[in-house]
């Protein structure tokens, strides 16, 4: 890791002021002595989530020298209210200090360019690493063992507890619950994230019958009955699927290892030998469940006959493709709906809903891509959602959308072509189930279940449209140098045992924005060709590399089982980069995927 860049990390500031603290604010000097590590994220993004996860064994072990602070820095106009990002540092058990910098000062001042990035700074206040994407914990936590020494014997490093303030809890009988299905009996079954179980309730939609999970879940989200009457879920952070009896109350894991899928990894075989990575809703269609695999952009299927789960669709790549299943793109798939002709999807970062047919063909309902959101009625065309959850089929063909980050349930109609509002003022709406004349709606930041009666007419609402408060990107007409930076980490190597240990895919959005340079190749800088007659749009980059731990004397790591191996780690990233073209814009374009551009 490169660390003999002396730059000065630039003040802490978010108008949203900050949380976690017990009211308290703080500045850079405040923290001096400590290490500390800013999380650049926003509680949309997948990734950002599961970086959450990575760094609470860090967070745990190095807690009286390492500050963790997450800079909140919002991708929707929903992200940057104040209440929303007190829910979610709530919603997704954040357990260190969180800034909430609604107009992306800290991001703009640390030059981010993608959620996630991690950045660490000195006990004497100097930037020292900047990580993009997933997978960097094992690589920050040898740097801060060094800084640790480093500092300990320079006499800077200064050991106690951190700024970190638990928030009082607060009683309801759900928190954050995010999905529901109809029991045969009647009776309601939730997915209550935050309080990692599930809870059965009456009719009523209120009353609790039993809560369902005693530790074996973690952040449980999709729900779908399967044909023998157990209820297949999608617990989440676990990266599995389980199924649980409403009969016997006996819980079974039918799908996962509890580990994270990555690069590389299996995308076919044995269900339960083969990872997943944040299933987040579930349906069973056809003569299986298919999985809405949020964390890498796709969807996969599970065959309970064979006992086996594939990918059905899509590559990883993030982001908004039509077309055969295999090649398609998808952008955080989070909800599924299934009628006898069509799996509808609602693809929550591309605000869009789509659906695939019998012929494995996916489709756009309604949506344009990653950075245009808003709330318009009209034809699909033109109409606009913001970061959708959950999709309901109707019985006239139509589809109800939980349009989560609008607070409001849309429907759209196949057989017009139109788009209109059932209701508002429903607080994130993460899924919804009908109930005969009635619609009952997951009001996830309300904490409850809404039956509401379908409305014969739409309500009129003011139509809004957004794109993302991040600013653009100005780069130059004709040859624009791209530069992904990766330097392997202290103490590892590029893994090339297997051949090329770095992977780049590149392409854009309009397509002609690129007249060359498109493509994947293993080679991480590349020369793109701007087309000057497009102005504007985002370049797609996802890069990945793999490194492995070097050890000097030539020995390797031992395995629980005996074998022996080095420990590889893979460090990958998606960029969605918004440009416009300018006489006066930039010729070389840096992302930085681990290490510092000094450019």
């Amino acid at each position: 890791m490169a660390t003999r860049a002396r730059v000065r990390a630039p003040e802490l500031i978010g108008k949203g002021g900050w949380l976690n603290t017990g009211g308290n604010q703080y500045t850079l000097a405040d923290l001096r002595g400590r290490i500390v590590v800013l999380d650049f994220w926003t509680f949309c993004c997948i990734n950002c989530l599961h970086v959450l996860d990575e760094l609470r064994e860090l967070e745990e072990k190095h807690r009286d020298t390492v500050v963790i602070i997450g800079v909140h820095s919002p991708k929707f106009v929903h992200e940057a209210e104040h209440q929303a990002v007190v829910d979610a540092v709530e919603r997704y058990q954040v357990h260190h200090p969180v800034l909430d910098d609604p107009e992306l000062a800290t991001w703009k001042q640390y030059a981010v360019r993608a959620w996630p990035t991690l950045v660490v700074i000195d006990p004497e206040g100097y930037v020292v690493a900047q990580h993009a994407g997933e997978g960097h914990a094992h690589a920050i936590e040898k740097l801060v063992e060094e800084l640790e020494a480093a500092h300990a014997a320079k006499g800077t490093l200064r050991r106690g507890d951190g700024p970190y303030v638990a928030p009082e809890p607060v009683a309801t009988d759900l928190r954050f619950p995010s999905k529901a299905v109809l029991l045969p009996s009647g009776n309601f079954l939730v997915s209550d994230s935050t309080r990692n179980q599930l809870v059965e309730l009456e009719p009523d939609g209120e009353s609790v019958v039993r809560r369902i999970g005693d530790g074996r879940f973690n952040e449980p989200q999709g729900l779908a009955l399967l044909p023998d009457g157990r209820v297949a879920v999608a617990d989440t952070v676990n990266h599995a699927i389980r199924a649980y009896d409403p009969e016997t109350g006996v819980i079974e894991t039918i799908a996962g290892t509890g580990r994270q899928w990555w690069q590389g990894s299996p995308t076919s075989g044995p269900a339960l030998e083969v990872a997943l990575s944040s299933p987040w809703d579930l349906a069973w269609w056809g003569d299986r469940l298919w999985i809405a695999m949020a964390g890498v952009h796709q969807l996969w299927s599970y065959d309970p006959a064979a006992g086996t789960v594939e990918v059905a669709a899509g590559t990883t790549n993030e982001g908004l493709v039509d077309g055969p299943a295999a090649e398609a793109w998808f952008a955080q798939p989070s909800g599924l709906a299934a009628t006898e002709e069509r799996l509808w999807i609602a693809d929550s970062e591309t605000s869009a809903v789509r659906w695939i047919d019998r012929d494995l063909v996916v489709h756009t309902a309604v949506g344009t891509g990653l950075f245009d959101f808003g709330h318009r009625d009209g034809a699909a065309d033109q109409a606009l959602l913001q970061h959708p959850l959950g999709v309901t089929a109707l019985p006239d063909g139509s589809v109800a959308i939980s349009d989560t980050y609008n607070h409001a349930l849309r429907r759209f109609d196949p057989a017009t072509g139109e788009v209109t509002t059932l209701a508002t003022d429903v607080r994130e709406p993460s899924g919804a189930v009908l109930v005969g004349d009635d619609i009952v709606v997951v009001e996830s930041a309300r904490h409850r279940l809404t039956r509401l009666r379908l409305p014969e007419e739409a309500v009129r609402v003011e139509a809004v449209a957004h794109r993302t408060r991040r600013a653009a990107t100005e780069v130059a007409p004709g040859t624009l140098r791209l530069d992904v930076v990766f330097q392997a980490p202290a103490g590892q190597k590029l893994d090339t045992r297997y051949g090329p240990s770095t992977r780049l895919l590149v392409s854009s959005t309009p397509p002609e924005l690129l007249r060359g340079g498109d493509g994947a190749g293993s080679d991480l800088s590349r020369e793109l060709e701007i087309d000057p007659a497009v102005t504007e749009g985002v370049l797609h980059v996802s890069a990945m590399a793999a490194s492995c731990d070097d050890d000097p004397a030539g020995g390797t790591s031992r395995s629980e089982t005996g074998g022996e191996y080095p420990a590889c780690h893979v460090h990958q990233q998606d960029w969605g980069v918004p440009v416009r073209v300018s006489s006066d814009g930039v010729s070389r374009l840096p992302l930085v995927l681990a290490g510092m551009d000094e450019a």
